[in-house]
């Protein structure tokens, strides 16, 4: 629950605290005071939206905290999930910058606004005057069903199988897609797949095929030049080699009278080795390079088809042109078996339908036995809110379409006259029958839901006298096992709490005091008689407040 709330440049609000009660805290002050305003610094401490307008002066930052009791409220595997440190005494802080810049922490820690939504959810609902619109929402009104129906389990099972329904319907409707268009380029595919196939490209091809080209291409002037060179060495007239090898038995005859000569002869015996080595590989390449004007013709068509097969194709390498290869192949043969892989999908889209319409037959049959239940609660609480004729039913339609919450289409069906027709109640109810089925509604899920605290902003809107009188007993009673603030302009709910706060405002900003008993007294006998408080009205309100 709140224990403390403290404000800063919100708005009207320049500075503002306030130690809360863990029952019924009653929040009063005139039209224009600024009571909403306060409620808005509420919404921004469990991750509302930080609208324009916000910061009051805007050399400084806003600033709102609150320090909350969770010791029972068993949120330590939230914590743990979150990586944040549980404590008992937990205080969460959101601050706005002047640049509109803004940051949420728990317990001094940082976190993102979403981690904020999630344990405000856990920690507050705020009920605002205009939230009576929400019985139109039939998201809401299939929620309510279900938290009283014990469903959220349930309700979780069936989210995720509606999401997996939902992925594989999306990725079978890409897939027919898919075969749709590669159907349409099937011939084109195909034809091109063969005519590189049948082109037998091959890693290295075309570096081979140029370095033969060359070669050919040169051959008599090749032939001609590595006979020389054979020639230059190896001629028994003329050649190197002899004359070598002439000198190297020289230089051994006089090794016994110069002794650098035997190294000098190994030195020549290498050289005269290596010149072999050159003269029997030109000798060796002369007699293999012949002139074949047949073998150039074939290298050079060949040459000419690959080059035209990269250009058409746009391909830089013969690669490109493998790749390109492999990747129609591998298109062609999608569509070839696209079938039986849409097959196989159709298969699991179906399992998943299933299994979603399975979860979605037992939500129907779960809020259907809870109906009864539901109905005969709110009955009973408007009939304690004085309208005894009401008649209130839980219309629950199996659609057959499945959506997000299931596939049922779930009404609240009103009438406050027993002997007309119960139409839908967000079309047929005044605001003041609207304020009293929320209440209901309201107090049925908060014991249910079981949240530490709930804020009823001018929920008793449109009723007054011994209805006022009503609503204001079901709201102390719902404090008696949680923590409630109710922002009222009736003296009958007012009189209700252990804890009564007034919002006034001094010299344009908004400000708020907690009232003594008499102050309270006099406060509740002003919502009576007006700006003239009448002897008649300070009596009223002690008999409200029971004193």
């Amino acid at each position: 629950m709140l224990r403390r709330l403290s404000v800063e440049n919100y708005a009207l609000i320049d500075k503002l605290e306030m130690e809360l009660d863990p029952h019924l805290n009653i929040i009063t002050g005139e039209t224009g005071a600024g009571k909403s305003i306060l409620l808005g610094a509420l919404g921004l401490l469990v991750g509302g939206k930080a609208e324009g307008g916000v910061i009051g002066d805007p050399s400084r930052s806003c600033i709102v905290e609150g320090e909350f009791d969770l010791a029972e409220l068993g949120l330590e595997a939230w914590f743990e999930e979150a990586d944040l440190d549980h404590a008992p005494r937990t205080v969460i802080r959101r601050t706005i910058a002047p640049s509109g810049k803004s940051r949420a922490f728990i317990n001094d820690l940082p976190v993102q606004l979403a981690q904020l939504r999630e344990l405000g959810a856990r920690l507050i609902d705020i009920h605002s005057q205009h939230r009576n619109l929400i019985l139109s929402s039939e998201e809401f009104r299939t929620s309510a069903l279900d938290t009283v129906a014990g469903n959220e389990t349930l309700r979780t099972e069936y989210a995720a199988a509606y999401a997996a329904l939902g992925r594989l319907q999306r990725e079978l409707e890409a897939l027919r897609e898919e075969a749709q268009r590669s159907r349409r380029d099937e011939e084109w595919l195909r034809y091109q797949t063969e005519e590189l196939r049948a082109a037998g490209l091959r890693t290295g091809e075309v570096a081979e095929l140029e370095t033969e080209q060359a070669v050919l291409a040169d051959a008599d002037r090749i032939g001609e030049t590595l006979g020389a060179l054979h020639e230059a060495l190896d001629d028994e007239q003329t050649g190197i080699l002899p004359r070598l090898k002439g000198a190297e038995t020289s230089l051994h005859h006089i090794r016994t009278s110069y002794p650098r000569a035997g190294e000098l002869a190994e030195r020549l015996r290498s050289v005269i080795e290596e010149l072999k080595d050159i003269g029997a590989t030109a000798s060796d390449d002369a007699e293999r390079i012949d002139a074949d004007p047949e073998r150039l013709q074939k290298i050079d068509d060949r040459l000419a088809a690959l080059y035209s097969l990269q250009q058409k194709h746009r391909a830089a390498t013969p690669d490109e042109l493998i790749a390109l290869r492999d990747d129609y192949a591998a298109r062609l043969d999608a569509i070839e078996h696209g079938d039986e892989r849409i097959a196989a999908l159709e298969a699991r889209t179906a399992q998943a339908a299933d299994a979603a319409d399975a979860l979605a037959a037992r939500l129907h049959a779960s809020r259907l036995k809870a109906a009864p239940a539901f109905e005969k609660r709110i009955l009973a609480t408007l009939a304690q809110l004085g309208m005894p004729d009401t008649l209130f039913r839980i219309g629950i339609t199996d659609t057959g379409a499945p959506t997000r919450t299931g596939r049922d289409r779930v009404e609240f069906l009103f009438t406050a006259n027993r002997t007309a027709a119960p139409q839908p109640v967000d079309r047929i109810a005044s605001g003041g029958e609207l304020s009293r089925v929320m209440l209901a509604i309201k107090a049925l899920l908060a014991e249910r839901m079981q949240l530490p605290t709930i804020i009823f902003d001018e929920i008793d809107t449109g009723v007054s006298g011994r209805i006022a009188d009503a609503m204001g007993r079901i709201i102390s009673e719902l404090a008696s096992t949680m923590q409630v603030v109710d922002i009222t302009h009736l003296p009958q709910v007012a009189s209700k709490g252990e804890t009564h706060f007034v919002v006034r405002k001094r010299e344009g900003h908004t400000g708020i005091a907690r009232l003594g008993d008499e102050a309270r007294v006099e406060e509740i006998a002003k919502m009576l008689s007006g700006s003239e408080i009448t002897p008649a009205a300070l009596e009223q309100a002690r008999i409200l407040l029971g004193r």
